[in-house]
């Protein structure tokens, strides 16, 4: 008589799946292949996707399936659909607002508050600092200077400066080559906008205006100290001073608001 293996050894059962897993339908399958041609440059911003026929018999798939995978690129902003007399479909890249208002959306959701953006903002623009400085980029220096220059230009002008010092915040993060940085930094940009103009607002109401206006003279010269450490080259230096910058300034941005969440700013 056999014996039985003991029961260390025995198979057991699979645990029920918590979800069924469901292979990908035709139409996403079809879109897939279309994001991916996209991507890879097979088809560039502004090109006409081919005439439907020519989609269905090159896929195999009925005319419902591939207008389904052209709804799913339609959502996802990598195709605008043209209706009327020129019937069809054209390549579009979506910008950062495409990821910037789910991310919104998901912030208000999860609760999260000034404070908790502040601190990823000061994660991201010191290190941006270095690596923009240690790029050598000429042109992404001088770009990072009109950056400086167009809000210079504001001074005086309360709301358009704030709008400025937020977009040279951004532009900073975007000229410093890495694209995830400058994406996370642009899904965060709308809500530093918007509190950078509520606390601009209130210096000007609460101070005389020559206080107010030497504060952002202030960040005007923080800002060219920025450049200049960047010109040169300097990555160490420009990540500290910029760390050391935002932590003094964002002390007094968010004096009293640290606990105010996503929702109250963006509502």
């Amino acid at each position: 008589m056999a014996r039985s293996e003991p029961a260390s050894k025995q198979e057991r059962p699979l645990a029920e799946p918590q979800t069924a897993i469901r292979p990908p339908k035709t139409g996403e399958l079809v879109a897939r292949r279309l994001r991916r041609m996209i991507v890879e440059g097979e088809l560039k911003e502004g090109d006409s996707l081919p005439y439907e026929a020519a989609l269905v018999e090159h896929f195999g798939v009925s005319r419902p399936t591939l207008r389904e995978a052209v709804r799913v690129l339609e959502s996802e902003g990598l195709v605008e659909l043209r209706r009327g007399s020129r019937t069809g479909a054209r390549v579009t890249f979506p910008g950062a607002e495409a990821v910037a208002k789910p991310a919104g959306l998901q912030l208000q959701l999860g609760g999260a508050t000034l404070a908790d953006v502040y601190v990823a903002r000061g994660a991201i623009e010191p290190l941006s600092a270095r690596l923009l400085a240690e790029s050598g980029d000429g042109e992404a220096y001088d770009a990072l200077e009109a950056a400086l220059e167009e809000t210079r230009s504001r001074l005086g002008e309360v709301d358009l400066f704030a709008a400025a010092s937020a977009r040279f915040h951004l532009r900073l993060v975007e000229l410093c080559g890495n694209q995830t940085l400058a994406l996370m930094a642009g899904m965060i940009h709308e809500i530093i906008l918007r509190q950078t103009q509520t606390a601009v607002r209130a210096s000007s109401r609460d101070q005389a205006a020559p206080d107010a206006e030497a504060s952002y003279e202030r960040a005007l010269r923080a800002y060219a100290k920025l450049v200049k450490l960047v010109r040169a080259g300097d990555g160490e230096a420009a990540e500290v001073y910029w760390r050391r910058h935002l932590d003094a300034s964002d002390q007094l941005v968010l004096a009293g608001h640290e606990a105010t969440r996503v929702l109250d700013v963006l509502d």
